[in-house]
C-alpha cells in the first residue's frame, strides 16, 4: 500500500511557478532550500526505513512577489549505483544491501571483509550546510556533497575523513559570527581511542591559496574521550554559547563490535544502536578559548536527544534547551512497514518529545554542602552536589510535544525568547506549527485539516528590531489527494498567515534546510 511516506516522488528540475495566495512581504527575496528522502523503492527492492530514502532536494525561490518551485534528486554515488543496478546495492543505516546473488563466492567473501569498518553512503539527505560561498547536502556519515543552490545540481563529493579522523559527523553544524563552521564527529578506535572531535572549517582561505578548498584549512579544536571505547554515544546535534561548546554524551550508543559484524549477521546498522536506560547522561562543556573540557562532572538521568534548541550563559551558569525523550522509540516509528494507511492511529510514541531546560552552574561555591542545589537563577531546574563532587542536574520543563526546533539564528548562543517548531504530541508526524516563548511558556499555533507541516524556518526582516520581526516558512504536505501542497508564510510575531505558494506536484516530506537571502546569493554568483 502506497502512502505519503513510501511513494517515490518525481523530480521537477525546471522551475514551476507557484500560485501565490495572500500578500508576501516585498523584502522576502531568496531561496528556501530543503532536503529529505524521496525514493524508497528501486526496482524490486525496498528500503526498510524512511530515513534511508534517496535524497531529494527541493527549493522555493522568491523573486519580486513571485515564487518558483523545483526539485532534483541528489546525484550521489549511492543514487547512481542503485539506479544503474535497478536495485538497492548501497547500504543505508536501516537497510543492509547485499551483492547480487549471482556474483561468485570470492567476491562475496571479499565484501564481507570490506564491511567491517563500513564504507558509508554519500546519500546526503538530512540537511544543507553553508561553507564560505558554497552549499553542501549533508547527512551523518563522513561524506557531504556540494550542490548548486539555484539549479540543485550535484557537484563534487567531499570526504571529511581526508581532513580529520572522523567516521561520522553531525548534520547540524554551528556558524560563528565570521561564518566559520563548527561541527562534531566521532573518531572510532583511531590509534586505540574513541573520541568526539570538535572541528572548525574556515569560511574563507588566504588570498594566495584561492584555488584550495576551505577543508584543507580544517582544524581540530579539541576532542572529548568517549566514556566507552567500543560503545560511543550517538548524537545528532550539539550546543554552543559565547564561551562554551555544549556536548551531551547520552546512553544511546552505537555498538562498534555489532556494527563490524552486522553485514555477516544479515542485520542493519540501526540494530547496533541501543538505549541503556539505567545509565547516566553526561554533560560536557568545552571552553572555546582554552579548548579544555570543564573538569566538574555534570550528569542527568538517561535520555535520548536529537535536537539542541539553543544555549547561553547567565551569571556563571550555562543554560541549554533540548528536545528530549525517555526512550528511543522515535527511530523505530519510521520503519516503512509501520507507516501504513492507519499509522496515525496505530503508531504512538511511547515517549513524548519534551523541551527541557538544563541550568548548569559552572561557577559555584566549592564549599557548598552535599545535597544543596547550586543553581542561583530563578528556575525550577536544579543542580545538586553529590558526595563524590559530581553534580546531578534536573531540568525545567518548557513544553511538551514539539520537535524540529528552530530559532532566529542571530540569537544563537545568546539569551533568547522564541522557538519555532513542529507540534507532534504522541504521533511522529507533525500536525501543527508552534511558536513557544521560553520565558513565559506561552504558545501560538498554526494548523489546518489534513496538513502536515515541516520544520519551520525563521527569516528575519531586513530592518528587524525585535527577535521575532520576520516570517516563518514551512513546506506543507496534505493527506487529502484533492489538496495541492504549499509553502506557508506566517508572520513570525503574530503567527497569522500571510500567504501560501501552492504547487501542483507531489511534494515529499522533508527533514531540514535553510533560507538563503538573495543578497548572499548575488555576491556568490558574481
Amino acid at each position: 500500500m502506497e502512502t505519503i511516506f513510501n511513494k517515490n516522488k518525481e523530480e521537477h528540475p525546471e522551475p514551476i511557478k507557484a500560485e501565490v495566495q495572500g500578500q508576501l512581504p516585498t523584502w522576502l527575496q531568496g531561496i528556501l532550500l530543503r532536503n529529505g528522502p524521496g525514493i524508497h523503492t528501486v526496482g524490486d527492492t525496498k528500503y526498510n526505513h524512511w530515513f534511508d530514502g534517496l535524497a531529494l532536494l527541493h527549493s522555493f525561490t522568491f523573486k519580486n512577489g513571485e515564487v518558483y518551485y523545483r526539485s532534483k534528486y541528489l546525484r550521489s554515488d549511492s543514487y547512481n549505483c542503485n539506479i544503474e543496478a535497478n536495485r538497492i546495492v548501497v547500504s543505508e543505516f536501516g537497510t543492509m544491501a547485499y551483492p547480487d546473488p549471482c556474483k561468485n563466492i570470492f567476491a562475496k567473501a571479499f565484501s564481507y571483509l570490506s564491511h567491517t569498518i563500513p564504507e558509508f553512503t554519500d546519500n546526503c539527505l538530512i540537511n544543507i550546510m553553508k561553507s564560505g560561498d558554497d552549499y553542501y547536502a549533508t547527512s551523518e556519515t563522513n561524506f557531504i556533497r556540494k550542490i548548486n543552490p539555484q539549479t540543485l545540481e550535484t557537484l563534487e563529493k567531499v570526504d571529511y575523513n581526508k581532513y580529520v579522523a572522523v567516521n561520522v559527523a553531525t548534520s547540524h553544524p554551528h556558524y560563528d559570527s565570521a561564518g566559520n563552521i563548527l561541527n562534531m564527529g566521532t573518531s572510532i578506535v583511531d590509534k586505540g581511542k574513541t573520541k568526539y572531535v570538535l572541528f572548525k572549517i574556515p569560511s574563507s582561505v588566504p588570498e594566495t591559496e584561492k584555488k584550495k578548498s576551505c577543508f584543507k584549512h580544517l582544524e581540530v579544536v579539541c576532542s572529548i574521550p568517549s566514556r566507552s571505547l567500543l560503545q560511543p554515544s550517538y548524537y545528532h546535534s550539539f550546543g554552543i554559547t559565547e564561551n562554551y561548546i555544549v556536548f551531551v554524551e547520552q546512553p544511546f550508543k552505537l555498538d562498534i563490535v555489532k556494527m563490524a559484524t552486522a553485514y555477516i549477521r544479515g542485520v542493519n546498522w540501526a540494530s547496533c544502536l541501543a538505549f541503556h536506560k539505567d545509565d547516566k547522561t553526561w554533560f560536557h562543556f568545552v571552553d572555546r578559548k582554552t579548548k579544555k573540557d570543564v573538569s566538574t562532572k555534570f550528569y542527568t538521568d538517561a535520555l535520548v536527544l536529537y535536537h539542541h534548541v539553543n544555549a547561553y550563559e547567565e551569571d556563571g551558569h550555562v543554560i541549554f534547551d533540548v528536545i528530549a525523550y525517555t526512550d528511543n522509540s522515535l527511530y523505530d516509528m519510521f520503519y516503512l512497514k509501520k507507516l501504513t494507511k492507519d499509522f496515525e492511529e496505530n503508531n504512538k510514541l511511547t515517549s513524548r518529545p519534551t523541551c527541557k531546560r538544563f541550568v548548569v552552574p559552572l561557577q559555584y561555591d566549592k564549599d557548598a554542602e552535599v545535597g544543596s542545589n547550586l543553581v542561583t537563577l530563578p528556575t525550577s531546574a536544579t543542580a545538586v552536589k553529590e558526595k563524590d563532587g559530581s553534580i546531578y542536574c534536573q531540568p525545567e520543563i518548557l513544553c511538551e510535544g514539539i520537535e524540529l526546533p528552530q530559532i532566529n539564528y542571530g540569537y544563537n548562543g545568546k539569551k533568547y525568547k522564541y522557538v519555532y517548531a513542529t507540534e507532534v504530541q504522541w504521533s511522529p508526524v507533525p500536525t501543527k506549527i508552534a511558536k513557544l516563548n521560553v520565558q513565559t511558556k506561552e504558545m501560538l499555533h498554526w494548523r489546518a485539516d489534513h496538513c502536515w507541516p515541516s520544520e519551520p524556518i525563521f527569516v528575519p526582516s531586513p530592518d528587524a528590531r525585535e527577535e521575532d520581526d520576520g516570517v516563518v516558512l514551512t513546506c506543507v504536505v496534505t493527506s487529502d489527494p484533492k489538496e495541492a501542497p504549499f509553502l506557508l508564510i506566517l508572520d513570525a510575531k503574530t503567527f497569522k498567515e500571510l500567504g501560501r505558494a501552492r504547487v501542483n506536484v507531489e511534494m515529499h516530506l522533508d527533514l531540514h534546510g535553510m533560507f538563503i537571502p538573495e543578497k548572499v546569493l548575488k555576491t556568490e554568483t558574481e
